[in-house]
C-alpha cells in the first residue's frame, strides 16, 4: 500500500509529566534540539507524502494555532477540543476528516529516527486490509531512551499483539505511531475515552497487529527523557548530518 494520505497527530493533552514546563507551552511545542516536537511529527508526515494532517488541539490552543499559521505543507486542519476527548474521543470528533482510510496516529511526543527504511512507509507497506484494523509500531521496551516500564505488548510471530498482563511484563513498547482503520470507529459516539478501548476491540477480533521499528526511539514524556533525546539528537547529526525535523515546512 502506497501512504495514506490523511493523519492526526494527537495534540490536546495536558503534557503533565513534563510540568512546569507545559503550563506556559503546550507539549507539542516543546523543542527538542531545536525543532518542536509537532513540528518534527509533521515533517516526518509530509516526507511520507501524506497530503492533509489533522491537529486536534486543547490545552493553550491558541498558542499551537498561531504556530502552524505559517506552515504550507502538510496541509493542517485543527480539530478543538473545548473538553478534552481523550485519544479515541479525538480521532472520533475528526473522523469525517479522516475516513475512509487507513490514516496514520501519530502521538505529539512520539520523537523516533529512522532505521535504512522510512518508518511511516513501512508502516504502510505492513499494512493489510484485509486483516487489520490496526498497526502498531513497537519498539524493544529496552531499546527505547528514557524508558523504565514493564511494557505493553507481546508480539507474536504473524505479528499479532497481545497485551501485557496487570502484573507482568512484555518485551514490547507503544511508541506513538499507528496506522487505524476508519472502520474500527463505526458506531462510535464522539465522547472522551481512550483509544484502548479500540484496541480492546481489535485484539478481540485478531485484528491488532503490530511493527517492530528498524531505528531508534526516545520517551520524552518527562524533562529527563528530553534531556536524554536531545543528547542522542546531537550524536547523530555529528555523524549524519541535520536531523530530521531541524528545518520545517513552516514559512521563515
Amino acid at each position: 500500500m502506497t501512504a495514506p494520505a490523511r493523519a492526526i497527530v494527537l495534540a490536546a493533552g495536558l503534557g503533565l509529566r513534563m510540568r512546569p514546563l507545559t503550563e506556559r507551552i503546550p507539549k507539542p511545542l516543546v523543542p527538542i534540539a531545536g525543532c518542536t516536537l509537532l513540528d518534527r511529527a509533521l515533517d516526518r508526515l509530509a516526507a511520507a507524502g501524506v497530503e492533509t494532517v489533522v491537529v486536534n488541539t486543547h490545552h493553550l490552543a491558541e498558542l499551537i494555532e498561531h504556530h502552524l499559521a505559517s506552515r504550507h505543507r502538510p496541509h493542517v486542519i485543527l480539530s478543538h477540543e473545548p473538553e478534552l476527548l481523550e485519544t479515541g474521543g479525538g480521532i472520533a470528533k475528526a473522523l469525517p476528516l479522516l475516513a475512509p482510510g487507513p490514516f496514520y496516529v501519530i502521538n505529539s511526543d512520539a520523537l523516533w529516527l529512522d532505521g535504512k527504511r522510512d518508518t511511516l512507509l513501512r508502516l504502510a507497506q505492513a499494512w493489510d486490509e484485509d486483516r487489520m484494523d490496526g498497526l502498531l509500531l513497537l519498539a524493544p521496551r529496552d531499546a527505547v531512551a528514557g524508558y523504565d516500564g514493564r511494557g505493553d505488548f507481546h508480539l507474536a510471530a504473524e505479528g499479532r499483539l497481545r497485551r501485557r498482563q496487570a502484573d507482568g511484563e512484555a518485551p514490547y513498547l507503544y511508541i506513538g505511531i499507528q496506522l487505524l482503520s476508519a472502520r474500527l470507529f463505526d458506531g462510535v459516539k464522539v465522547e472522551a475515552f481512550s483509544l484502548n478501548r479500540l484496541w480492546d476491540k481489535a485484539l478481540a477480533a485478531g485484528r491488532l497487529f503490530g511493527l517492530v521499528h528498524e531505528g531508534r526511539s526516545f520517551d520524552v514524556g518527562t524533562l529527563a527523557g528530553i534531556a536524554l533525546a536531545e543528547a542522542a539528537l546531537a550524536r547523530a547529526r555529528s555523524d549524519e548530518g541535520p536531523p530530521v525535523g531541524s528545518t520545517s515546512g513552516a514559512a521563515r
